[in-house]
């Protein structure tokens, strides 16, 4: 058979890495945003002389960083969608810019913890009109962006198999941009706490309940964190998929009494879309190719090797 022939049985393995998602438009307008607020801040900061405005301007610049990193790894999945050096595609570039923006999220809640008991041993004096003004307008600009992320769980995109036509797969598990909607929400949490805190030390003299809450916050943050850390972990070491999706492809193989699975692999190769490698042992076996078309409506399964052994 001469190489030309083979087209019929090859196909890419981008499983859709290549298209523009929405998750990335929405990472671009949160970065403006962030930016032109961190610019603000800073300029503010420096020409009033307060360090209240300063201090806040660097912390949302720390976030564009972390946001940016969440930008490029878009850009970079899509960029090398097609690069034959990724033997599956490029999805898993998205769980590393969530297990990077997981691992930043965490230093930034050790940073906080340890502020906040700095804090509560040497306290200082505070200018409360001018750090409740900063805090109410920090909630307000990471609440536009939380709320233009806020539908990571939803962002739906389309993946077609190359020998499924029929077979359309739409997926809802973006770690990257959960990490920047994390990020996002991990500052409006910090200026939510700031600003019950000032209030209550400005009305009532309640001066630890301002480190006290940043403590708190650093306690939710690490939460938030170590979650997306155990999600974006499990893809990158290509961990079992959920048992629903084995047992759906052990129920379909295994609904002739005479077949069964003696070998079953399933990893995740990017948001929602998996690969598996399955073992058949037959007394009657039939061609492989018989066996992925009765694994080819299971969501989001877009690569599938079968190897099929005969049982003496």
């Amino acid at each position: 058979m001469h190489r030309e022939h083979l087209s019929d049985w090859q196909h890419a393995h981008s499983f859709g890495q290549d298209q523009l998602r929405s998750g990335e438009r929405r990472t671009w307008i949160v970065i403006g945003l962030t930016t032109a607020m961190m610019v603000w801040e800073i300029i503010a900061g420096t020409v009033y002389g307060s360090m209240a405005l300063l201090a806040d301007g660097l912390h949302m610049g720390s976030h564009a960083t972390a946001l940016g990193i969440t930008a490029f790894a878009y850009f970079y999945a899509r960029r090398h969608a097609h690069d034959r050096r990724f033997s599956f595609g490029t999805g898993k570039v998205n769980a590393l810019g969530g297990f990077t923006g997981a691992v930043l999220l965490a230093g930034f809640a050790l940073m906080m913890a340890a502020q906040s008991i700095d804090r509560l041993f040497n306290p200082v004096a505070i200018a409360f009109n001018s750090a409740i003004l900063v805090a109410i307008i920090g909630l307000m600009v990471n609440s536009v962006c939380a709320l233009i992320l806020k539908d990571h769980d939803h962002d739906r995109h389309g993946h077609v198999h190359a020998h499924q036509h029929d077979h359309v797969s739409h997926g809802h598990s973006d770690h990257n941009l959960r990490s920047a909607y994390l990020h996002v929400l991990a500052d409006a949490l910090t200026s939510l706490l700031a600003i019950f805190a000032l209030l209550a030390a400005k009305y009532f003299g309640l001066y630890w309940m301002d480190p006290m809450m940043g403590m708190v916050g650093a306690a939710l943050v690490t939460r938030w964190s170590w979650g997306l850390l155990r999600d974006t972990s499990g893809v990158l070491l290509d961990r079992q998929a959920p048992d629903t999706l084995c047992q759906s492809i052990r129920d379909r193989i295994e609904a002739d009494r005479d077949t069964r699975i003696s070998d079953l692999h399933v990893w995740s190769i990017g948001p929602s879309l998996y690969a598996a490698a399955i073992v058949i042992v037959a007394h009657h076996p039939k061609s492989p190719q018989h066996y992925k078309s009765m694994v080819a409506a299971t969501p989001s399964l877009v690569h599938v090797t079968i190897e099929v052994d005969i049982c003496e």
